[in-house]
């Protein structure tokens, strides 16, 4: 069975952070950074790479998102998979997360969206809905201090 394209949903989070773009890649980028705003990680801002979020599971959730860098335009664009696993969708939730830094005037405008949420994601959508802008507060944290 084919997903319509137009069913699926997407969260888009903005924010002005008052930091050159470079500091807001180092915290999108470095492994140690991101475990600081977001989750544990074996992050390598590399095309292709492989690799896991992971923090502690959570009923519907195991814990763990496997991803792969999709895309990586440093200092202006990173896109990676977002596969996690659990009993809330059938199959796990499946997105596709792209980070946009635009530099101008007062800082950069930093832009999530997290794309490709399904019908069957509903509870997903939800709790990441609420989720992404703490997370985004959090990741200006960190970039103010990297």
């Amino acid at each position: 069975m084919t997903e319509s394209v137009a069913a699926m949903r997407s969260l888009v989070v903005e924010r002005v952070m008052p930091h050159p773009p470079e500091k807001i890649w180092r915290a999108l980028t470095q492994a140690p950074l991101i475990e600081e705003w977001l989750m544990q990680n074996d992050f390598q801002p590399i095309f292709g790479h492989r690799f896991n979020f992971r923090a502690t599971p959570i009923h519907g959730w195991n814990g763990v998102t496997d991803c792969e860098v999709l895309e990586i335009i440093p200092c202006r664009r990173l896109v990676y998979s977002w596969n996690a696993s659990g009993d809330q969708a059938p199959g796990g939730l499946k997105t596709i997360v792209t980070w946009t830094l635009t530099q101008g005037e007062n800082g950069t405008q930093v832009r999530m969206e997290q794309s490709g949420f399904r019908p069957q994601d509903e509870a997903g959508y939800r709790g990441m809905g609420g989720g992404w802008p703490r997370i985004l507060g959090r990741l200006e944290e960190v970039a103010a201090r990297s």
